[in-house]
């Protein structure tokens, strides 16, 4: 449930600041309070918790941010003619001339000095410039790529990542940058991959190796906490003996026809609190034994007397049937180590 639980807690947290910061009407703050404790109980998310927060956490992402670029890339898929455009544009470009390409490492030395003094969005402008004078040049995209990253324009950046790896699939900082911009967005397993590619070209790289470590780190499976516990073998309490199991339901006896110690059948709370009771039903149903129960003639004949209204046998006619403690001596040895 792990990644629901991101998601819960991402709409509390925007709730919550819809609340703070005047969004929801006073009026409605009391019953919107309400919903979002209805909400964290039902998911099992506690906003307050530090540590379930640092694990469920996707900052520096928001809500409102990952549903911005969702529409964005919604709107780009949904442009008639988009892609085709693109490829034409791309196709027709032109090879740019020596003074083309002058110009443009001009600008690129523009857009660095921009980014050095953090004015982003002109760095954005110079490295346009030069991507519109010299569309062949990896470099352009990649420091456009860091320009948006640096205005939390991450699918932006995506973009111009892809395309510099698109003009050449060997120059690395571009998968860096694709991996950065795919972290911060929360898609770990994309940002894995960016990463891991940039590895095979380059497999000493640092930047891309730490890069790797924390997005594998954040990396949460689906149904991670619904998980079931598998049962444990190696400390699990041994199934008893046929004789042992002889005076183990003579000292469960209760329920159907016989007080304790007398021989009867034990009652269900009785069998269920027994822990080689249930170690013994456990191995039945993993090895097969449960199957073999059910077709052994003596069973089959018991079965017989009961629904002819014979009653359950005692625990003494059981155990005396050479059948039924063969059948129980196998459980007893068995199982666990199959």
């Amino acid at each position: 449930m792990s990644s629901k639980q991101q998601l819960v807690l991402s709409i509390i947290d925007f709730l919550n600041t819809s609340i703070k910061d005047g969004t929801v009407k006073q009026d409605d703050v009391e019953s919107l309070e309400v919903a979002i404790q209805c909400i964290g109980e039902a998911f099992e998310v506690d906003p307050t918790d530090e540590t379930q927060r640092n694990r469920l956490s996707v900052k520096p992402a928001t809500l409102p941010t990952i549903f911005d670029v969702y529409l964005k890339t919604r709107a780009k898929m949904d442009t008639p003619g988009a892609s085709s455009s693109t490829s034409e544009a791309s196709s027709a470009a032109k090879t740019p001339s020596s003074e083309d390409i002058a110009a443009a490492e001009s600008f690129k030395a523009q857009g660095n000095s921009f980014m050095s003094s953090k004015a982003y969005t002109e760095a954005i402008s110079a490295y346009t410039k030069a991507i519109d004078l010299n569309p062949t040049n990896p470099v352009y995209y990649s420091n456009r790529a860091a320009a948006y990253s640096s205005t939390n324009n991450h699918a932006e950046a995506i973009t111009d990542a892809e395309k510099a790896i698109e003009v050449d699939s060997t120059f690395v900082k571009a998968y860096h940058r694709l991996g950065h911009a795919h972290y911060s967005l929360s898609d770990y397993r994309s940002a894995a991959d960016a990463f891991r590619r940039g590895l095979e070209l380059d497999p000493e790289n640092a930047s891309l190796s730490s890069g790797l470590k924390n997005a594998e780190s954040r990396i949460v499976d689906d149904g991670d906490d619904d998980e079931i516990a598998a049962i444990p073998t190696s400390n699990a309490t041994p199934a008893p003996s046929a004789a042992g199991l002889a005076d183990m339901f003579q000292g469960m006896g209760g329920g159907g026809g016989g007080a304790p110690g007398g021989g009867g059948m034990p009652d269900i709370s009785s069998f269920m609190n027994n822990p080689a009771m249930m170690s013994m039903a456990q191995q039945m149903m993993s090895n097969g034994g449960m199957e073999r129960l059910m077709s052994n003639p003596a069973v089959a004949n018991m079965m017989s007397r009961v629904q002819s209204g014979g009653g359950m046998p005692s625990m003494a006619e059981l155990m005396s049937d050479p059948n039924l403690r063969e059948l129980a001596s196998q459980f007893g040895a068995g199982g666990a180590g199959r």
